[in-house]
């Protein structure tokens, strides 16, 4: 299949690019079974710090819901994983979870830089890619958010969006 770059008219409400969060979810049933499960959100604009912080907060909400105790995070080195801001929220959750013991804690593990290929969801993401590609035309970003949540039978959240108090 050939893909041919796309252009587009500048009077397309649609963004240029579509950028989301996701987890990869693995765990082992009672029986020992390996199950997984994809979550994705999108974002309106870019991913940066101020929206790591509330995607983190509703997978715990959703993992806390499911009776899971704790959130083991692979990253990589981009800017809004490692940030301060998000580096001091999770800290300050898990601190709140201890005091609590209501939540769910959240382990960060890092990569080595420039090392994707250790990450389970990097093979998600290529597959994906190449399953929703349209080669001969751009897709909008409500036919892009669909294909990629068909993809991963997972449903079409609500967009993620920076705050109002941070913008």
């Amino acid at each position: 299949m050939q893909l041919v770059e796309q252009t587009k008219r500048k009077e397309d409400p649609d963004p240029k690019a579509l950028a989301c969060y996701g987890a990869l979810l693995r765990w082992v049933t009672t029986d020992a079974q390996a199950e997984e499960q994809m979550w994705v959100r999108f974002v309106d604009g870019r991913p940066v710090s101020a929206i790591t912080i509330p995607f983190l907060q509703w997978c715990g909400v959703k993992l806390h819901a499911l009776g899971k105790r704790a959130l083991f995070v692979v990253w990589d080195n981009a800017s809004w994983h490692i940030s301060q801001a998000v580096r001091h929220w999770i800290r300050e959750h898990n601190r709140q979870v201890r005091r609590s013991g209501q939540g769910v804690r959240i382990v960060v593990c890092c990569l080595p830089v420039k090392s994707p290929w250790l990450n389970p969801i990097e093979p998600k993401w290529v597959h994906a890619k190449r399953r929703i590609v349209e080669p001969d035309r751009a897709l909008s970003a409500q036919e892009l958010a669909d294909r990629v949540c068909e993809t991963f039978d997972c449903d079409h959240e609500e967009h993620l969006s920076i705050p109002e108090t941070v913008a």
